[in-house]
């Protein structure tokens, strides 16, 4: 049996011919291509292979070619055009193996948290970081990745991480990983094989937290959360090895946790819990001083994930953990383990955009758009619902709008995507059973200024519809 990727026209096409058989090579040949374009493999109107490159690569003749050719534009499988070759027909393709489709409502006022302003990544200094990291040598970036990450890009996050959020670390306690998400994995599989873990988590709190731990072989316990942030009297409620949460601006209810609860979750990591800290959006503050990192006051005791899916854009895919020493070797190995490391090309590029100050200049940027955006969507809010009260707007990306008890979230949300409007709900962050009190969350990052009253009024009228009125 014989077979060849064919190379002419840039098309790669899977065709085995068994010499010898039954089957006549051209039964085969013709055959084989009716299959590939019924599949779908190749679309109408795309190229195939000249009758010359096909012949060679699969060492039949080329009058052999010319004849299928022929017999396939016959039964309307091909196209042959004077200028462009020999092309696949449109007829034969229309249903080959057609998706079936999901009608999703089309969203025009795009209220979801956890969006940036997607529109308004750099592209250009992130082209020229880009053409920077790759002017270094193929064997510096392209072979297999340290797992711990891009020696360059751990140093440089160490001294932003220093001077921009107050972590206490060093590039050698840096690990670089994909997500907030993939770090809770490594961070919990690292807690399982020192004998079993269980993670405190904030509720409601970080989407899918609690199916990233159980997946990591640990249990996890809801802690419940209130305008002061995790209510840390619940630490001692059960044995907890870890606590996750967001202190400087708690997702999704946007409070910060007290000065005293961060005493007591001093106290309580002192006799031996790990906190792991997602700091997600603590760069974007408004209405507040600045907001130290929980680690720079306990960093032995606190796991640090930082990434750039709020700062930059969620598809990049790249996040960091400022570790105490005890855990960089075990992440590392179970870094090494699941994916074998981030790209470093990618790396490479972040740390040419952070090395240059584009990523203070962008932030700089999107602070003061952002606080604009937040503040039109506040005088909205108040114009049009005024007697719902509006919580955790004084940093990050979203804020809340209490809700009357008893308001039934399915059918607002139902009521909502009929008029193109997207938003969150308290509940749709919790790890438990759904609440009487629920809020919406209302993110802006990525919502059209220009569309900030209109997607008002439209929230507005779908309160109205089910029941809850200004």
């Amino acid at each position: 049996m014989t077979g060849s990727g064919t190379r002419s026209s840039g098309i790669e096409l899977l065709l085995p011919l068994t010499r010898g058989g039954p089957t006549s090579l051209r039964a085969q040949l013709t055959a084989g291509l009716r299959d590939v374009i019924r599949s779908g493999g190749l679309s109408a109107g795309r190229p195939i292979p000249s009758s010359r490159a096909l012949a060679g690569d699969l060492s039949v003749s080329r009058r052999l070619v010319v004849e299928v050719y022929d017999q396939l534009v016959a039964e309307g499988y091909l196209r042959s055009t004077p200028r462009s070759g020999t092309v696949v027909g449109e007829t034969v393709t229309a249903g080959a193996r057609a998706s079936p489709r999901t009608e999703v409502p089309r969203i025009r006022y795009d209220l979801r948290p956890g969006i940036p302003d997607l529109a308004a990544f750099p592209l250009a200094s992130w082209r020229r970081a880009s053409n920077r990291a790759l002017a270094r040598t193929p064997a510096e970036l392209l072979t297999y990745p340290d797992p711990h990450g891009w020696w360059p890009l751990r140093v440089e996050l160490a001294g932003y991480l220093r001077r921009v959020r107050g972590v206490d670390t060093e590039a050698d306690r840096v690990v670089i990983c994909s997500s907030a998400a993939n770090g809770l994995s490594l961070l919990t599989g690292v807690l399982v094989e020192d004998g079993g873990a269980t993670v405190g988590i904030e509720e409601p709190g970080m989407v899918g937290r609690e199916q990233v731990i159980s997946r990591a072989g640990a249990r996890w316990r809801a802690l419940p959360v209130d305008d002061d942030g995790v209510r840390t009297s619940q630490l001692t409620h059960g044995h907890l090895d870890a606590v996750l949460l967001s202190p400087a601006h708690q997702f999704p209810t946007g409070s910060t946790l007290s000065s005293s609860r961060r005493s007591d979750l001093t106290r309580w990591a002192a006799s031996g819990g790990l906190v792991i800290e997602d700091d997600y959006d603590a760069e974007f503050r408004y209405d507040r001083a600045p907001v130290g990192a929980l680690q720079g006051l306990i960093p032995d005791q606190v796991a640090y994930i930082g990434t750039t899916s709020k700062s930059l854009a969620p598809g990049l895919r790249l996040a960091w953990l400022a570790l105490p020493e005890r855990l960089v070797t075990p992440v590392a190995r179970a870094k090494l383990r699941t994916d074998g490391g981030t790209s470093t090309p990618l790396q490479a590029t972040f740390a040419e955009f952070l090395a240059g100050g584009d990523y203070d200049r962008h932030l700089r940027t999107m602070r003061h758009r952002y606080r604009r955006r937040r503040d039109d969507l506040v005088a909205a809010l108040e114009r049009r619902l005024p007697s719902l009260p509006v919580g955790g707007a004084a940093a990050g990306l979203h804020l809340t709008l209490g809700l009357p008890d008893g308001t039934h979230w399915p059918t607002l949300r139902a009521a909502l995507l009929e008029r193109h409007l997207a938003v969150g709900c308290t509940d749709d962050f919790r790890a438990g059973p759904p609440t009487a009190a629920i809020r919406l969350v209302l993110g802006y990052g990525n919502l059209d200024s220009s569309l900030v009253d209109e997607a008002v009024s439209q929230l507005a009228q779908g309160l109205a519809r089910t029941g809850v009125h200004s």
